[in-house]
């Protein structure tokens, strides 16, 4: 991608996933990446696989002192960032009726309010230094109705709305896109689906699979690049057709 090279990453959510993919890539394509996660296991194992990281960072981003305090550390191990690729997220299957106001503060406080504390913390950085890309990982889950992730799809379709707005106000110095994955294979999906549960989801994607992290990562790597650089507020679907259709498509 052009641009690209020599660029400095920052990736919430880095250790596993989308994340660690995303990691991958950038490193690919010339740039200093930190990986963001609260995960000590997944930081350490994400360093090894990834020896050419610039460094980890601890934080939940529910905590704006730790994102504050990690951010800082991410500057100075690489002096700066050109790049936010604001990926954390959890979520909770479960019906709607049984959610718990725990479990729904909980979803709300990493995949919204922890985003913007992330968001705003770079943009801050971004504004002063007078250019930097925001990216979002929101869903299609934020455009569609999904059963069992009623507090997941508030967040993303959040996230969504947040991202336009950054881009409005943060222009022309910053630019924030928010890219929609469909399903994708990572080990939080495969956490909550059984074998079966992977078989349904595909047979109703037109492409006949999920994505592979690496595919979501190749979206961020384009976006962050000189080549996407009239591409600001706007939402970015991967999802193989999934939502391209109504029911009679499924």
């Amino acid at each position: 991608m052009r641009g690209l090279h020599g660029k400095r990453v920052l990736i919430t959510g880095g250790a596993s996933g989308i994340g660690a993919a995303t990691a991958a890539r950038f490193l690919e394509e010339g740039c200093a990446v930190v990986a963001l996660d609260r995960d000590e296991k997944g930081r350490a194992e994400i360093q090894r696989q990834l020896p050419k990281l610039a460094g980890t960072v601890a934080a939940d981003v529910s905590s704006l002192p730790e994102v504050e305090s990690a951010f800082a550390r991410a500057v100075q191990l690489m002096g700066a960032v050109d790049v936010l690729v604001n990926n954390a997220g959890i979520s909770i299957r479960h019906n709607f009726l049984e959610i718990t106001p725990e479990e729904w503060d909980r979803v709300l406080a990493v995949n919204l309010t922890g985003v913007f504390y992330v968001a705003r913390t770079a943009a801050r950085h971004m504004w002063q230094r007078g250019s930097g890309v925001i990216l979002q990982t929101a869903s299609t889950n934020g455009l569609v109705g999904q059963p069992f992730y009623a507090d997941y799809n508030a967040t993303k379709a959040g996230v969504i709305e947040l991202t336009k707005t950054m881009a409005l106000e943060l222009a022309p110095k910053v630019r924030v896109c928010a890219v929609a994955p469909g399903y994708v294979l990572t080990p939080m999906q495969r956490a909550e689906y059984t074998d079966t549960m992977l078989e349904e989801v595909n047979r109703k994607v037109p492409l006949g699979r999920h994505a592979r992290p690496e595919e979501i990562a190749a979206l961020f790597a384009y976006l962050a690049s000189d080549d996407a650089a009239y591409m600001t507020g706007h939402v970015y679907i991967c999802d193989g057709a999934e939502t391209a259709g109504g029911l009679a498509s499924r």
